[in-house]
């Protein structure tokens, strides 16, 4: 294995009640690399919008799976990977526009939004019927 990598694999069932483990195992893994409050907070909050994309449009009503992967390369960058084998996004563009949901309701349409304003790099992979891959990209400075 390269010096300075390090790498997480997880899979959690698609439900709401995963959502906030998520969120703290992803951030109990980044905090070796001593990252500020700050970019800590804005980690956990970019995995908290993936995973519940994954749980509230993936999945929908059905049972399913969230594939999470993290990454630390070089001992300053992060790249995490939520994937979900759920329904997929017929038109990512249109999808990663805000304030656009296909649910209605109370759902604000922000997700995109919200994780491309707390990480460096969001990629979006998805096929109809197949599943959707969100990659976040995140170098942490930290309190050095």
């Amino acid at each position: 294995m390269k010096k300075g990598y390090n790498e997480l694999k997880m899979t959690v069932d698609a439900k709401s009640v995963n959502e906030s483990f998520c969120r703290a195992a992803v951030g109990a893994f980044i905090a070796q690399l001593d990252p500020t409050v700050e970019e800590l907070s804005d980690i956990k909050t970019a995995v908290s919008e993936a995973v519940t994309n994954c749980i509230v449009h993936a999945y929908a009503e059905q049972d399913g799976k969230i594939y999470i992967q993290v990454r630390i390369t070089d001992g300053v960058y992060t790249e995490i990977k939520i994937r979900d084998t759920g329904c997929g996004i017929s038109d990512i563009a249109k999808a990663r526009q805000p304030l656009f949901t296909t649910l209605g309701g109370d759902r604000s349409g922000l997700g995109f939004t919200v994780m491309e304003s707390f990480c460096d790099v969001l990629r979006v992979r998805s096929k109809p019927g197949q599943g959707t891959t969100v990659v976040i990209e995140k170098r942490i400075f930290g309190k050095r």
